[in-house]
């Protein structure tokens, strides 16, 4: 063998540049010396080095009542949060043949469902599982119902959505109930083990079944809700369910006296529990939650509702038909459970602030050009039947009130407010008077104050209700020469009301339907001779603007139609429609009308159809 280069001794000392080099080593080296150092030092002294270390710990301390109580009811809730029932029943069950199987006690729809079980034999055999299981027995007989009604739910073959159950599910679900009722006759139902479980399996749900829940007395629509800790998953539940239902109602179908009968009962809960004025203090939860969640549920329904209106819905439709359901339950007979009757009233003063304020996107000017097409006529049958069912149950006071206060508070839907405004003046014998008193005092306040808001407002609500025809509200034309055509008009009393008026009028001018210019013209405000140039620069005005639109001043009769689409009509055409309209309301008053009387004592002088018909 060759001879072989022995291996450098341990402390055979490196160069400098070596240990430049490998620093690192160098380290390495005195860590791992040190460490043997101290590992040779303490191999003898092991044991009295843990007994050191151990000797400063603090010794356990038993358990007192209190404190095990504590954790008793900690594992508990571990528990049942996390039970899976079915595992745990075959763990603890003995040989088929020889026990009472759980699943046949309550297995109704089964092989076994002949046998006829005493309540004392299912309480005493949930009883023993519950010993076995080590679980308070209420909470084990609350889980086995849950899963019974979970399974009847799931049993349907046709697919959500529905809420409705099929007979033979309303079947199964009676003889579920009279097992629960028996079992808390017994002490053995937990209420709030109960809801939940339902609230674990909130989606299979069916919200007849838990309608019956209610009507069974096993838990009540208020209990279950309050059970739930997040308010908003129920508000989402709750209001995407009562939509379906409200479809189910208005469908053909053999059923739909239970689906009226569940409608009414979750409304009636949902009002008392939203707008009662002293909250219930019994209730599990804090009754401020309980009552914004069922006011939240109220607001989503009727928004989807009117979110529908505005988007066209046919008649006949499945949407049409919710939102007929939903308006149906304005009616006063359906809160006739309700012991208190503030309790409604409320509400319905809620609804129609709602209706006033719903996605107010519309701006004065887009009001002025559009309110003719918000007339009586062409609001959509289902919302002025909802302004009807609640001007029954509020008073033509309170509702004028009630306008002037959204309108005043908050921004508005104009095509709201002022539908609402014709449906005021057409349905109640005493609203002409309202409204012409209301008018008066925003005009009032707006020439006291140079208020252009209430300026606004006051014209907006006039033409508004005089769209709907001289039965109604006196015609544009008549109210306003009556308001402006005297010494004794709002405008009367100072240069500088002047002045706030016919600013306000020649701002109006880009945005004017053409007839409410020609009335402007041909029944002018009354000036002072010194101020009369206001006035014609005004006129000059407003007929530039007639002279681009390519209309007539005098193209105008005696009744102007400022409802129908078109603003320019034939002078002959015109003179035969207030011959119609004429003729019309003297059948209907058995009087001549005042406009005619007028202009037969003017003759010819009156501008206009009437002079240049035949």
């Amino acid at each position: 063998m060759g001879a072989r280069a022995c291996p450098r001794p341990m402390g055979r000392k490196r160069g400098p540049e070596a240990e430049r080099r490998r620093p690192w080593l160098v380290r390495d080296m005195s860590a791992s010396q040190a460490r043997g150092a101290a590992s040779g030092a303490g191999h003898g002294g092991c044991r009295r080095a843990w007994v050191e270390l151990l000797a400063g710990r603090v010794k356990r301390q038993k358990l007192g009542p209190e404190g095990e109580q504590k954790v008793r009811e900690s594992a508990l809730r571990l528990l049942r949060s996390h039970l899976n029932l079915g595992d745990l029943v075959l763990e603890v069950e003995g040989p088929p043949g020889k026990q009472l199987c759980l699943s046949r006690l309550i297995d109704y729809d089964g092989p076994g469902a002949h046998i006829d079980l005493s309540s004392s034999l299912i309480g005493s055999a949930l009883r023993d599982q519950a010993a076995q299981l080590g679980v308070p027995a209420a909470v084990l007989c609350s889980q086995v119902v849950a899963s019974g009604l979970v399974r009847v739910c799931e049993a349907d073959a046709v697919p959500p959505p529905k809420v409705l159950l099929t007979p033979d599910q309303r079947k199964k679900l009676s003889s579920l109930f009279e097992i629960a009722q028996n079992l808390s006759a017994q002490s053995m139902f937990s209420r709030l083990s109960f809801c939940q479980e339902l609230w674990k399996v909130q989606n299979s749900l069916l919200l007849e079944a838990v309608w019956r829940l209610h009507v069974q007395n096993i838990v009540s629509l208020q209990e279950l809700l309050e059970s739930h800790a997040d308010s908003q998953a129920v508000v989402a539940w709750l209001s995407r369910d009562l939509r379906l239902l409200c479809e189910q109602t208005e469908a053909p179908c053999q059923h739909a006296d239970v689906a009226r009968a569940m409608l009414a009962d979750f409304v009636q809960m949902l009002v008392s529990r939203g707008f009662q004025k002293n909250a219930d203090v019994r209730g599990t939860v804090d009754p401020e939650w309980m009552s914004q969640v069922a006011v939240a549920v109220l607001e989503r329904m009727l928004a989807s509702a009117l979110e529908a209106l505005a988007a066209g819905i046919q008649e006949g439709s499945a949407a049409h038909k919710a939102v007929s359901c939903w308006f149906g339950v304005f009616s006063g007979h359906m809160y006739g459970s309700i012991i208190s009757t503030e309790s409604p009233k409320r509400f319905f003063c809620h609804t129609l602030t709602q209706i006033l304020t719903h996605k107010p996107v519309l701006k004065v000017s887009d009001a002025v050009q559009m309110q003719r097409e918000w007339s009586f006529a062409r609001t959509p049958p289902l919302l002025s039947g909802l302004y009807r069912r609640l001007f029954v149950v509020l008073s033509p006071e309170e509702l004028v009130g009630h306008l002037q206060e959204a309108l005043e508070t908050q921004e508005v839907n104009w095509q709201h407010v002022l539908s609402c405004v014709s449906t005021l003046v057409i349905c109640l014998p005493d609203a002409q008077q309202l409204v012409d008193g209301w008018v008066s005092r925003l005009l009032t306040h707006a020439f006291e104050s140079c208020d252009l808001d209430s300026m606004v407002l006051a014209f907006l609500v006039a033409r508004q209700a005089a769209l709907e025809g001289p039965a109604a509200f006196p015609s544009y034309a008549a109210w306003f020469q009556a308001t402006f055509g005297s010494a004794r008009g709002f405008h009367g009393s100072s240069k500088k009301a002047l002045v706030f008026l016919f600013k306000f009028l020649s701002d109006l001018v880009p945005f004017e339907a053409p007839r409410y210019l020609q009335v402007h013209i041909l029944h002018p405000p009354l000036v002072p001779s010194k101020y009369r140039s206001l006035l014609t620069d005004y006129v000059a005005l407003a007929r530039t603007r007639l002279a681009d639109l390519k209309v007539s001043v005098e193209n105008m009769g005696l009744y102007e139609d400022l409802s129908s689409a078109g603003d320019v009509t034939e002078p002959r055409c015109q003179a035969a429609q207030d011959v119609e309209k004429a003729i019309m309301v003297f059948e209907h008053t058995g009087k001549i009308p005042a406009a005619v009387l007028e202009a037969s004592s003017r003759g010819s002088l009156i501008p206009g159809p009437l002079s240049q018909s035949p």
